[in-house]
């Protein structure tokens, strides 16, 4: 059963591994926090913790990964673009978004990063970066994290009831589930492939305009020269006759040519 898959995996840290996890994802990791959460609330439903401690943990534990991002725009701004992975994660076309978040809707701009996967770490980094108070970053996140987490949390209980349900009318339930995670892995696979495919092609032209550009000069030259050499034999025959006529003695009318002085 999925219950007692997650809870053996869990095995007794059923506490310390959800707060591991959430602090991890605001720092970087890629596994969104609503499918942590989703799992504490299968613990909450199999029995192993209780919703308010649960809740508490959770909810720390995702202050405590938020406040990465934020102290370090805070202490280096934009000088830590150059760390590969904050570069990755606030390329330039999502730094023009969140800046225009900021000017849009202000400090509450980080309220609005809360419900928006993707944009939290770089819109915490920003918010650091703009100088916002550290106070005021932790009371804004904290609002939103109170409305998420128990609410996801709980959702995850109402789930894993759904699924003991579904198991006890459904004839190889596993084997349903296992497909619906496979189906949706391979979806999230396609659509980020896409995604990257798209940014190439928006990055592609710009490229190919800046190698072609320098070209065209020894192009034109080239196609020039080439143009040029055939009418240069040619030009060069009547000057050839002009030259031979001048050098040649000029004869008399009687037909002698005059002797030197």
């Amino acid at each position: 059963m999925l219950i007692e898959s997650v809870t053996a995996l869990l095995g007794e840290n059923a506490y310390l591994a959800p707060f591991a996890v959430l602090f991890l994802c605001g720092i970087g990791l890629p596994i969104p926090e609503e499918v942590t959460l989703i799992g504490a609330g299968l613990l909450l439903y199999a029995g192993r913790v209780d919703f308010v401690p649960i809740t508490l943990v959770c909810s720390a534990a995702i202050l405590l990964g938020d406040s990465v991002p934020y102290w370090i725009g805070r202490r280096w701004g934009l000088s830590a673009l150059k760390l590969g992975w904050v570069n990755r994660l606030l390329h330039p076309e999502r730094f023009a978004r969140l800046q225009q978040q900021f000017q849009e809707h202000g400090h509450w701009a980080t309220f609005g990063f809360r419900f928006v996967m993707g944009l939290r770490i770089p819109g915490y980094f920003m918010a650091g970066m703009l100088g916002m108070s550290f106070p005021r970053f932790l009371i804004i996140d904290a609002l939103g994290v109170i409305i998420t987490v128990p609410i996801s949390i709980y959702l995850g209980k109402i789930f894993g009831d759904q699924v003991d349900r579904l198991h006890e009318t459904v004839a190889d339930f596993h084997l349903i589930l296992a497909f619906l995670i496979v189906l949706t892995l391979a979806f999230v696979i396609v659509f980020r492939m896409r995604a990257r495919r798209i940014r190439t092609g928006k990055t592609g032209p710009a490229v190919q305009a800046t190698s072609v550009a320098p070209v065209a000069p020894a192009a034109a030259a080239a196609a020039a020269a080439a143009a040029a050499a055939p009418a240069a034999p040619a030009a060069a025959k009547p000057a050839a006759t002009a030259t031979k006529s001048a050098a040649a003695p000029t004869k008399s009318a009687s037909g002698r040519t005059p002797a030197p002085h």
